[in-house]
């Protein structure tokens, strides 16, 4: 069976399926056809059905849970790893909270705009841009503010821009939960056993990858935008990790509540299904 797999461009995605891609791994029958794709568009491509398997914003999910369950395998969950709102000019979070800056964000399905609108509910002024266009767009001034996400966490500050606030701490501070950022989901439509093979074949290729951390890095390189190994690799740790082997106990009370805190304030409709492949 083949199934196509979407995915972002993203050195921790590149790190987690590279032993699926490369077939370094035993794949127990299975094809996958690789789509690699900004977030954004990975949660577009999710809302239209389009992908079998595929990498999206667990705000996103919240959208399309009736044709896709969440896979074990594969989550970016963590501590200080959270989106960052930044500006050009020193902006505190009231000047945020009273609603006038225009904004530019990696996307209205992201977790991160998710994020945004729980910590600054009047802040609607915002245009969705590519992720890694956010910062150039601040630096010529046509934004406020930018709420960034990946790999730009790292460099934001060398090209003289400012943190107005974490919003990953400010979820922990809230919760006291890891913030759940992506997960990796698969069609409902598919065979129960086919739903595990795929889980039992991510979670190898992410044990694959911890256990020869330069294996992948070809591949990560050849899809980084523009970084160093050591960016590279900042990226990767922060957002691989226990959750991405295996969401566990208390990975999923973190989903679970990210669903709960969002239903709650409107955010997102709430969902009659199981959201855990079991």
């Amino acid at each position: 069976m083949t199934l196509s797999l979407g995915f972002s461009p993203c050195p921790n995605d590149c790190f987690m399926l590279d032993a699926i891609v490369n077939q370094r791994i035993d794949l127990e029958g299975l094809a996958f056809t690789p789509r690699l794709a900004d977030v954004e568009a990975l949660n577009q491509a999710a809302f239209a059905g389009e992908a079998d398997v595929t990498k999206l914003s667990y705000h996103a999910y919240a959208y399309c849970t009736d044709n896709y369950v969440l896979l074990d395998a594969g989550s970016a969950l963590g501590r200080n790893c959270g989106p960052l709102l930044i500006s050009k000019r020193p902006i505190a979070q009231d000047e945020v909270a009273g609603g006038g800056l225009r904004l530019a964000i990696p996307g209205r399905y992201t977790t991160a705009n998710f994020l945004l609108g729980l910590a600054f509910p009047k802040a609607q002024d915002k245009t969705a841009l590519l992720f890694s266009e956010i910062e150039t767009a601040l630096q010529d001034e046509r934004f406020d503010a930018g709420l960034i996400i990946h790999e730009n966490r790292f460099t934001y500050a060398a090209k003289g821009l400012k943190k107005i606030i974490d919003l990953g701490e400010y979820w922990e501070q809230a919760t006291g939960a890891p913030i759940p950022l992506g997960g990796i989901v698969i069609k409902r439509s598919l065979p129960d056993e086919v739903k595990r093979r795929v889980n039992r074949v991510l979670r190898r290729s992410v044990e694959y990858a911890f256990a020869h951390r330069t294996a992948s890095l070809g591949y990560v390189r050849a899809h980084a935008q523009e970084m160093s190994d050591e960016v590279m690799y900042k990226h990767i740790d922060l957002y691989v990790n226990e959750y991405s082997v295996e969401l566990g106990p208390e990975g999923r009370r973190a989903v679970e509540l990210l669903f709960d805190t969002a239903a709650a304030s409107g955010v997102i409709p709430r969902t009659g299904v199981t959201l855990f492949l079991e």
